[in-house]
């Protein structure tokens, strides 16, 4: 199953957009909290998005505060909180839910790809992970204890296989 682009997103900003200005990436689709055991994360995602973002990836990071209300603030707070603490410089989007009725229809999308343990649809917890192939595709889902480091291997897969160009260097 593959996401569909013309999904709306909000940017933490507050201005709105949709999925098309990342058509053609690989992506990997975090949500994410402030004041969670998972959060020092945050730096491994950055270094991830440093690393590949010239060969056409992004980090997309979806605060929730929906897993023990760890993501209390607002968007101006989680913005500042991120950038000063871990140097976020990935897409960083307006807080959401990612389970119940209201959840976001991109996570809805990604929770039908890539169902978690026994098949159960629900996010069990803050920081699990997305990647998304270049086409769209749902390619893997990770649990929060998946450290983002572990996941240069497969985001350099789907980037095109081991080049030169994509190195630990």
């Amino acid at each position: 199953m593959k996401i569909d682009y013309s999904t709306p997103v909000t940017r933490i900003d507050g201005s709105d957009s949709d999925l098309s200005e990342f058509r053609g990436q690989v992506l990997l689709v975090v949500n994410t909290a402030s004041a969670c055991g998972y959060t020092p994360q945050y730096t491994a995602l950055q270094d991830l998005y440093q690393r590949f973002v010239p060969h056409g990836f992004s980090v997309l990071g979806f605060p929730c505060n929906q897993f023990g209300a760890q993501e209390p603030g607002n968007h101006g707070e989680i913005a500042s909180f991120c950038e000063q603490n871990y140097g976020v410089t990935f897409p960083l989007f307006a807080k959401i839910d990612v389970n119940g009725a209201a959840a976001h229809a991109l996570f809805q999308q990604l929770k039908t790809a890539r169902p978690g343990v026994l098949g159960t649809s629900d996010i069990k917890w803050n920081f699990t992970k997305f990647l998304v192939a270049c086409n769209g595709e749902v390619l893997a889902r990770y649990s929060p204890q998946k450290a983002p480091e572990q996941l240069a291997p497969a985001i350099q897969e789907a980037l095109g296989g081991a080049s030169d160009s994509i190195s630990d260097a």
